[in-house]
This record gives C-alpha cells, sequence and structure tokens, in this order.
C-alpha cells in the first residue's frame, strides 16, 4: 500500500476519475433532452437553463476554486467537490420539476467548479516538469474518452433505462474515488499561508458571470433587450467593465485572487490563448455539425456520436505520446502541427459535406483531427504549466480552466449566430428554388413557412424538416410531396449555410498556431528554472512515501 500512495501515476489515475465524471456530465445530458421534455413537460427555455445553468456556475467558480485550492489544500477541494458533485447528482435524478432540475444542475457546476482546477495543480506540484508531458497526455486522453462515452452510454441508458440514469451513474463512480482520494491523493499545501481576496471574488464571479450569462442568453433574445432598459450588450459590456476593474484591483493587492504575474509568463500567456481558440473551434464545430447529422444525413442522437467517435478515439490514442514527445523536444512545434491538423481535417468535413455525403467519407478527415486534437491537449497544459510553482499552480489552473471555458460559450454563441444568419439567406434561396415543384398557390406560404422558421427555431433529429409547419389547407395528396420537398429545401439551405459558418472557426484555430510562434523553447525554459522549481513535490522526490496529511510543500 505504501509503494502504491508513493505513485504519483496513482495518483494521477484518482484524479482522472474525478476529471472524467466531470466530462462525462457535459455530455451524457444533452442526448437526454427529449426524454426530459416529455417527463418534466419542460419548455425549449427550460431546457436550455437545464444545459446552461450547469456551465454559467461552473465556468464563474473555476478561478475562485483554483486559488481556494493554494490556500486550503487542493485535496481538500478536490474532496469537497466531488461530495458536493455526487450529492447533486442524486437531486438531480430525483428532479420532479425543471425547477428542481436547475437548481441541482447549479449544484453540479458548483461541485464542477470546485473539483477541476485542483487536477491540473496537482499534477504539476506531484511531477517533476521533465515529466509533466507524458502526465498532462493521460489528462488529455481521459477527456477523449469521456467525448466517446457520453453519447454513447446516454443513448444506451436513455434507451434501455431512463433519462434519470445519466446523473444516477455519478453516483458510484463518485463514491468510489471519494474514498481514493484520502487513501492516494497526498495533502500537499504551500510553505506559507495565503488569504482570499474577497473584493477580487466578488469583482470576478459578478463580471464572468454578466459575462457568460449575455453570451448564453443573447441568441435566446435576439441579442436585443432583455428586460426594460437593459440589453444583452449592456449585460455583456457590464461584465468586461467589471473584469477590467477587477484587473485594476489585483495590481493593488499583497494577496491577489489571480496573481498578475503570471502573465508575465510568455508561454502561460500565449497557452491561454490556445485554450480559448480550440475550445471556441471545437463547441463552434460541433454545433453545426451535430445539426448536419442528425437533421441532413438522418442520424439519430446515438448514431451522430458515434460518427464523431473517430475523432475522440485518435486524440485519445495520440494525446499520451503527444505529452511524451513534448518533454523531450518541447511543444511549441507540436502544437503548431495539431491546430494545423485539426483545422485541416475539419475544414475537409465542411468542404466535402452535402445532403447525401456517406458517414466513410468523413472516416479519414475526422482521424486527421482527432490526431490534431491530440497533439494539442498535452503540450498546451505542459508549456503553460511547466514554470509555474506550486505555490501558484491553483491559480493558474483556476485561470486557463476559466479561459477554456469562456472560449467554448464565445464559440458556441458567434458560431451559432452567424449559422443563423446564413441561414436567413440560404434557406430562402432554396425555399424559392424548389417552390417551383409545388401547385401554385401553397408557393408563397411555402417560402413564407421557412422564414418565421429561422426566427422561431429547428427542431433537429433523423429525417427532420427543421420544424416548418406546412401551410393549412394542404389536400391530403399534396402533404408527403410538400414533406419531402421540405425536407430537402432545409437539407440543401443548411449545408449552404454550414460551409461559410466554419470557416470562422477554422480561421480561428490557425491564428492560434501561429500565436504558438510566440512561445519560447520549452527546454531553454527549464534550463533557466531555479533547480528547486524542477522537482515535483517533496512527497514523490526519490520514491519517498506520501507525507501525512497536512504536509507543505517546500
Amino acid at each position: 500500500m505504501n509503494r502504491l500512495r508513493s505513485n504519483p501515476w496513482i495518483t494521477l489515475l484518482v484524479l482522472n476519475m474525478g476529471f472524467f465524471m466531470i466530462l462525462l456530465d457535459t455530455t451524457i445530458v444533452n442526448i437526454a433532452i427529449p426524454s426530459i421534455i416529455d417527463a418534466l413537460g419542460a419548455s425549449l427555455d427550460d431546457i436550455l437553463w437545464v444545459l446552461n445553468a450547469y456551465i454559467l456556475v461552473y465556468a464563474v467558480l473555476l478561478i475562485t476554486s483554483g486559488r481556494l485550492g493554494d490556500i486550503v489544500g487542493q485535496r481538500t477541494m478536490f474532496a469537497a467537490g466531488m461530495a458536493v458533485f455526487v450529492v447533486a447528482s442524486a437531486f438531480s435524478g430525483q428532479a420532479h420539476s425543471t425547477t428542481q432540475l436547475i437548481a441541482a444542475r447549479m449544484a453540479q457546476g458548483v461541485g464542477g467548479a470546485m473539483l477541476t482546477p485542483q487536477t491540473l495543480a496537482m499534477i504539476t506540484s506531484i511531477f517533476p516538469s521533465e515529466r509533466r508531458g507524458a502526465a498532462f497526455g493521460v489528462w488529455g486522453a481521459v477527456a477523449g474518452v469521456a467525448a466517446v462515452t457520453g453519447p454513447t452510454l446516454g443513448g444506451f441508458i436513455v434507451t434501455n433505462l431512463d433519462w434519470r440514469w445519466i446523473f444516477y451513474i455519478n453516483l458510484p463512480i463518485g463514491v468510489l474515488s471519494l474514498a481514493a482520494t484520502f487513501v492516494f491523493v497526498p495533502d500537499l499545501r504551500p510553505g506559507r499561508r495565503h488569504r482570499l481576496d474577497i473584493v477580487g471574488v466578488l469583482l470576478a464571479s459578478a463580471g464572468l458571470f454578466l459575462i457568460v450569462f449575455g453570451l448564453i442568453e443573447g441568441e435566446i433574445y435576439n441579442w436585443g433587450v432583455v428586460f426594460s432598459f437593459v440589453s444583452i450588450p449592456m449585460i455583456i459590456a457590464a461584465g468586461v467593465l467589471l473584469v477590467a476593474a477587477f484587473a485594476f484591483w489585483e495590481t493593488r493587492q499583497a494577496e491577489p485572487l489571480v496573481p498578475l504575474s503570471l502573465f508575465k509568463n510568455r508561454n502561460y500567456s500565449v497557452m491561454n490563448g490556445v485554450a480559448l481558440v480550440l475550445a471556441f473551434a471545437m463547441l463552434g464545430l460541433y454545433l453545426p455539425l451535430t445539426i448536419y447529422l442528425q437533421s441532413v444525413l438522418g442520424f439519430s442522437a446515438l448514431e451522430a456520436g458515434l460518427a464523431l467517435a473517430p475523432m475522440s478515439l485518435t486524440s485519445m490514442i495520440v494525446a499520451p505520446f503527444s505529452g511524451r514527445l513534448a518533454d523531450r523536444i518541447g511543444g511549441k512545434y507540436i502544437l503548431m502541427l495539431g491546430l494545423a491538423l485539426y483545422a485541416t481535417g475539419m475544414g475537409i468535413i465542411a468542404w466535402t459535406a452535402t445532403t447525401g455525403t456517406p458517414w466513410s467519407a468523413f472516416l479519414a478527415p475526422l482521424v486527421i483531427a482527432g490526431f490534431g486534437q491530440g497533439c494539442v491537449f498535452a503540450p498546451m497544459n505542459t508549456v503553460a504549466m511547466r514554470d509555474i510553482t506550486p505555490r501558484m499552480a491553483g491559480a493558474a489552473s483556476g485561470v486557463i480552466n476559466t479561459t477554456r471555458q469562456l472560449g467554448g460559450v464565445i464559440g458556441s454563441s458567434v458560431v451559432g449566430a452567424l449559422l443563423q444568419n446564413q441561414l436567413v439567406v440560404h434557406l430562402r434561396e432554396q425555399a424559392i428554388a424548389y417552390s417551383s415543384q409545388l401547385p401554385a398557390q401553397f408557393r408563397d406560404q411555402f417560402v413564407q413557412g421557412f422564414s418565421n422558421a429561422v426566427n422561431t427555431g429547428f427542431e433537429v433529429g433523423p429525417g427532420q424538416n427543421g420544424g416548418v409547419p406546412l401551410p393549412p389547407g394542404v389536400p391530403p395528396q399534396v402533404v408527403e410531396q410538400l414533406g419531402r420537398i421540405a425536407h430537402d429545401v432545409f437539407a440543401s439551405g443548411f449545408v449552404d449555410a454550414m460551409r461559410p459558418t466554419l470557416v470562422v472557426p477554422l480561421v480561428v484555430v490557425l491564428l492560434g498556431a501561429l500565436s504558438c510562434l510566440a512561445v519560447i523553447n520549452d527546454r531553454r525554459v527549464l534550463q533557466e528554472m531555479p533547480v528547486e522549481e524542477r522537482r515535483p513535490a517533496e512527497p514523490y522526490a526519490a520514491g519517498r512515501p506520501a507525507p501525512r496529511e497536512g504536509r507543505s510543500l517546500p
């Protein structure tokens, strides 16, 4: 047992169990949306909040939770977050109204935010700099496993059990992880005590809340007025001002919530940008591709998840190797290659997508994109955290995770808005072109139906026509013809709208690749670091046993 406790890889396994549970929950819920709507009688707005309440709370609390890990101990925060998440999952499964489910999802967001920053921080503390790439590679592989497991496991559970089990499945994983945390994860703490910057917490939390809320809700309110004279742009602007006030306040604090000195490190600053653009691209690309697979190609939700699985599986396999390679030669050119390959693979999909493209045509580009993705996760974290001291690891981890979440929210918002604007043009064009096949008295109503559908939203699922209602008074013999033509219009219009929309996230990824030219060679950074900062935390040095509880870092 002592040998296991002194092995950092066992600690990494326990940390990854908790991280896997958090990532699984973000993907598994999406596939259960139709079942939740039926069971709880939920509206579309309710369901959006079931999804977004978690993201909102999670993103807002990451920075504070990362710093709290530096103060009270990362193991303590990790275990507390695990406990909160497990209890919240149980309440989510027991929810009998959307209000209860939304509240439970917010509690899950609290637990996830408490847990996530501690994983990167503890990896930074227990592994020496020259071995962190391999550790981060395993950490990145877990993300690939969760991406594959979420849609497939969720589809199986919803089909064979009940939607409530997508939350109950967290209970055994969480309880096992919580027990293992106190056995195998050392309680490492900084040598000197920190205090929490309360004013900084309030400013950062309020600013991030307003920004994330505005980005999430912007599409729902058509980027206009929310209530009275308050609009979405005003909410986002207020959030930006509060974040600016937070940055000003932090420069005058002896113990800041976010030590701005972190950003003097060029590598850390550049990797925050890479984290943002990668999340922007991943969620920005995922939205239109999911609709394309289901509404255009007619895949079920489970089939759509499996269709994208080759990308996640490839990423999962490549990530540990790219991490080890980053330890040997540095991450600069691996990152550039990875981002370029990711953009290439997704670009091929965007270019070749048609209304009848077979899934097999996407296999090669998905593997290319997955290979690129696997070359980014581990080197990105290695480069970002390599020269961060253990006493600053929690704050650094909280910031980069927050940046990643903001990138995802911005990406889905921007791409969603662009996609809607493109649909306005292309659906109308296709409706006019196809309407010539209809009796003259139904043509204007047919075209108008697609124009209205853009503003009211689209249904997503196999064989859908986008939720476009048929004109009233249609004779039965014309209904089938109208339904077929409506689907063809939607499929053709969506493909035409998707291509220019996907250009934006692809360009963002390529700009991220170019930004990596600013990365300082990792091997040179390591040579310039003080010797004590190259070593892992004392308990794992030279194979010594794990410390007793409360052991401080040197």
